[in-house]
């Protein structure tokens, strides 16, 4: 998931605010505080929803899509496209981490849900009672996770919104990372708690900001993830408990992106720290990634769980998973404990990739080298430019530019799968070298010849 242009709004808003309250020698912290009633300023109408729409669009960079759209992209049709004309497609743009999505078990565990459940849930699990392969999902899950009871909802990034938004009041705080993914920002936005942002990974500064601000509140919850999606660093799990413990605070963690990727059997980032699972207070995550399905999920004590699941909006109010989609994503959760070679085999491949780019002068940034690693380029042009090159060659890496990430941060961010083959790896990241060598023999030229 990405991390949205809201954010950045969200950051500058804060700063003004939230300086009287840094130490003197540290960047301004960022909050957002809920505001109630209309801005004072007059502000010109738009006369339509279209023209309103046009402006904002080219504010966010349509202009970039005038050269070629690299979105969207049909890659169904592009990869039978490539086998029929004998040339190679390679998807580096996909959550599939331990290759689960097109394995046989998987899709026949899906196809008998199919036939015996049907299609939908045809209703709220709540009101229109639910199917028995709800349960067994949930129970696995959250054996798996090591907590005590799981819910699971029909989206991830709804899991967030709907999480944040309901267990937090008006008396409330809520810290989150300043690279929260917009699932997390919209659930801040939905809560009548005070929202606070601590500089990303700064557990200093979350210590600061808790040491001035947590007495103030009645309860405060400090949210961070398991893998970052778009720079693939991790966070401090054990300061992040102690920091929790110490100022009576609860802990959540998203491990969307770091099921099935951190630890050595993807239990993901308590398991990579060390750390007991029972110290978290909530875990989310998602069935989209590792577990190549659909929805969300939100594991933690029975009691906690319990509550959630007769109170949580977007699960009281929302239909229940299809039994379909409940079905494969056990099967792939089921997978993932038997063939765990496909968790030591991602890793291995995530490392090369890091090596390997390293090694030809790419920047990865401050990814520690598991399923999510970006490679930064200037401008966004060249970012645009450089997914366009390798997809001339058989690679598939859509570029990640001002809609997703700060204008000036472009990326192509590639997703390892344990499906990647060496040949894959290298043959995308020479690619990429011998591009950026090739662009740069030109501007030496002409250096050296003034």
């Amino acid at each position: 998931m990405m991390l949205c242009h809201d954010i950045l709004i969200l950051i500058q808003c804060g700063r003004e605010a939230a300086s009287k309250s840094q130490p003197p020698d540290a960047r301004p912290a960022n909050r957002l505080v809920n505001s109630s009633g209309p801005p004072k300023t007059h502000v010109q109408k738009t006369h339509s929803l279209a023209d309103y729409a046009t402006k904002r669009f080219r504010l966010a960079g349509k202009a970039y899509l005038d050269l070629g759209d690299p979105f969207f992209a049909p890659i169904d049709t592009l990869r039978r496209e490539a086998e029929l004309n004998g040339r190679r497609f390679v998807s580096f743009a996909n959550y599939d981490y331990l290759g689960l999505a097109s394995h046989p078990v998987v899709k026949a565990a899906a196809a008998v849900a199919l036939e015996k459940f049907g299609i939908g849930a045809l209703g709220s699990r709540l009101v229109g009672g639910q199917r028995s392969s709800h349960r067994s999902l949930e129970t696995g899950l959250a054996k798996f996770l090591g907590v005590e009871d799981a819910l699971t909802l029909v989206s991830g990034y709804l899991t967030n919104v709907t999480t944040i938004s309901h267990i937090l009041g008006s008396h409330d705080a809520l810290f989150i990372d300043e690279l929260s993914h917009n699932s997390i920002v919209s659930g801040a936005k939905g809560t009548s708690a005070e929202t606070i942002i601590f500089r990303h990974n700064d557990l200093d500064h979350l210590d600061f900001l808790l040491r001035e601000k947590r007495a103030n509140y009645r309860n405060a919850l400090v949210v961070a993830e398991g893998l970052y999606s778009m720079d693939g660093d991790v966070a401090d799990l054990a300061g992040l408990v102690e920091l929790k413990e110490r100022h009576k605070a609860w802990l959540l963690i998203d491990e969307a992106h770091s099921l099935g990727v951190l630890g050595s059997e993807g239990r993901g980032l308590w398991e990579h720290a060390g750390v007991d699972p029972q110290q978290i207070d909530l875990i989310i995550g998602t069935l989209s990634k590792t577990l190549c399905s659909c929805g969300g999920f939100v594991a933690g004590k029975e009691a906690v769980i319990s509550w959630l699941r007769y109170t949580l909006p977007g699960f009281v109010y929302s239909v229940g998973l299809s039994p379909v989609i409940s079905a494969a994503a056990e099967t792939a959760l089921q997978l993932m404990q038997q063939e765990t070679w496909r968790i030591e085999r991602l890793r291995q491949n995530a490392e090369l990739f890091v090596d390997l780019a390293h090694d030809v002068g790419l920047d990865t940034g401050p990814a520690i080298g598991r399923g999510v690693v970006p490679i930064l380029f200037s401008d966004s042009h060249e970012t645009l430019a450089a997914s366009s090159h390798l997809m001339e060659h058989g690679y598939y890496v859509p570029p990640i530019i001002q809609i997703g990430v700060p204008k000036d941060q472009p990326r192509l961010r590639f997703f390892i799968s344990a499906l990647h083959t060496e040949a894959e790896i290298r043959g995308v990241t020479e690619l990429l070298a011998k591009r950026t060598t090739q662009r740069e023999a030109p501007a030496r030229s002409l250096t050296e010849a003034g």
